[in-house]
């Protein structure tokens, strides 16, 4: 069949149609590129994984606290920060240094040092791949969440959820390709700023989906409506539309709007079977800790984060913690770290073992990647006067832990370090750029190939740095 004569068929015919679209998910066709559209299409090499699920840890978590087990520091509590420079920190106050709240532990068979504060975590250490060396170029909470999420400090750029879905589109045709799932209490500062699609085609941004309750605003009508009316309001709807893109050569904002459309009305059905956890067994709820009061909101998070990926979504944004300087409902532990982290983690901590076991046992871990990050981390030494050895700490940009686990890495080691108080990277030092470079090579990206062109320069996530931290890839 001529090229001509196969796009009449599937044109023309409904169940040529639906061959394309098969052949379209499948890879064995290609559709014609849309103006400003990645050139060549991802992925660009053989992918390690194919979706992903983002932890996002709002208010900055203490490595010192977690995961950066530093024996010199509980030494040193007490004492003065030994070091050439004064310390730039957010508020101005420099304290003495600050033994961790919590005992460290080497777990599983890998000894990584995981601290008593996230014992389930701990239990699932030989599946953590820990990069020790994160540093960041602000310790002011949004810029450094936008430069987590987007690479840069400034707003209006794509986050990484809006690059894949641009870059690697959706495996599900009911369903879009980057869902976000705020915390319970309430959403992070800046709200949808921290799933925007930037500059980037509109279709791209994050799709907000709650774990209890109404999962998406307006997704039903407000009263009953007559099929047949319902078939036929979409119909001219449809007409309107087409005749309206048509005079004004396929202007972004309304194609987008109308494909939300569409996407929404095949929602109604996929929605409320994702969302609705009925069919699982007691003993999955329990691994994810919705036995619990603690940790039942992050278990129904993680638990619909699984869900979406095994009905083909891309990307799953979690997030952990609200609105910055509302110490009672993120990671911020200005005041006290015992109380605050310890609040904190006891909500996530057996929901996020739980997903990384069930993930194991289902198969899914073998092509998908967890990323669990935070926007900074803390200081080794207290909030407070000189001479005080205060309860909280104070934002430290220069030093931090994050983890990833899954497909391609290598599991139950760590990477890079900080100097031996856990004040500054020191060795193997990781850019936000490297790290997502990182993040989208296990996806089968090329950070430097995929590219967007915006305002006279090909755009990428990565901005003009970032290299592959190769040391931890399988």
């Amino acid at each position: 069949m001529h090229r001509r004569d196969f796009f009449h068929w599937a044109r023309d015919g409904l169940t040529g149609a639906a061959v394309a679209s098969l052949l379209l998910r499948e890879g064995s066709a290609k559709a014609d590129g849309v103006p400003g559209e990645a050139t060549p299409r991802c992925p660009h090499f053989a992918p390690k994984a194919t979706r992903a699920i983002h932890i996002c840890l709002c208010g900055a978590m203490s490595h010192v606290d977690t995961f950066d087990y530093k024996p010199e520091l509980i030494k040193a509590h007490g004492q003065s920060l030994q070091a050439d420079e004064r310390p730039d920190v957010f508020f101005g106050q420099v304290g003495r240094l600050r033994a961790p709240d919590w005992g460290f532990k080497q777990r599983g068979e890998s000894g990584l040092w995981v601290s008593d504060l996230f014992p389930e975590i701990g239990e699932v250490a030989d599946e953590l791949t820990v990069i020790k060396a994160m540093f960041a170029e602000t310790s002011n909470h949004t810029p450094a969440t936008f430069q987590e999420n987007t690479g840069f400090r400034l707003n209006g750029f794509p986050t990484m959820g809006a690059w894949l879905s641009y870059g690697l589109g959706c495996e599900a045709d009911d369903l879009p390709a980057f869902v976000v799932i705020p915390d319970a209490r309430e959403q992070p500062a800046g709200g949808p700023i921290n799933w925007a699609n930037g500059f980037l085609p509109a279709r791209h941004q994050g799709v907000v989906m709650r774990a209890r309750g109404e999962p998406i605003d307006d997704l039903f009508p407000a009263r009953p409506v007559p099929p047949e009316s319902d078939r036929a309001t979409r119909a001219l709807l449809d007409a309107m539309n087409r005749r309206h893109i048509e005079e004004r050569d396929g202007e972004d904002p309304l194609l987008a709007r109308s494909r939300a459309y569409q996407l929404a009305a095949k929602m109604q059905m996929s929605v409320p079977n994702v969302a609705g956890l009925d069919g699982e067994a007691p003993e999955t709820l329990s691994l994810y800790g919705l036995d619990r009061p603690e940790s039942n909101d992050f278990g129904h998070s993680c638990l619909l984060a699984r869900r979406l990926l095994e009905r083909g979504v891309r990307f799953v944004q979690l997030f952990s913690g609200g609105t910055f300087g509302s110490p009672r409902r993120n990671w911020d532990g200005h005041e006290d770290m015992k109380q605050n982290h310890g609040q904190e983690a006891a909500r996530i901590d057996r929901p996020v073992a739980g997903l990384l076991r069930d993930l194991r046992r289902r198969g899914l871990l073998d092509d998908t990647i967890v990323l669990f990050t935070t926007e900074f981390g803390r200081t080794p030494f207290s909030q407070s006067a000189a001479d005080v050895v205060g309860k909280g700490r104070d934002h430290n940009q220069y030093g931090f832990t994050v983890w990833l686990a899954g497909a391609g890495l290598k599991s139950g080691t760590a990477h890079g370090a900080t100097d031996e108080v856990g004040w500054k990277a020191v060795d193997d030092r990781v850019h936000w750029n490297d790290f997502h470079a990182t993040v989208l090579h296990l996806l089968g990206i090329d950070h430097e190939r995929l590219t967007y062109y915006h305002n006279g320069i090909q755009r990428r996530l990565t901005n003009v740095h970032g290299k592959v931290v190769k040391a931890i890839l399988a």
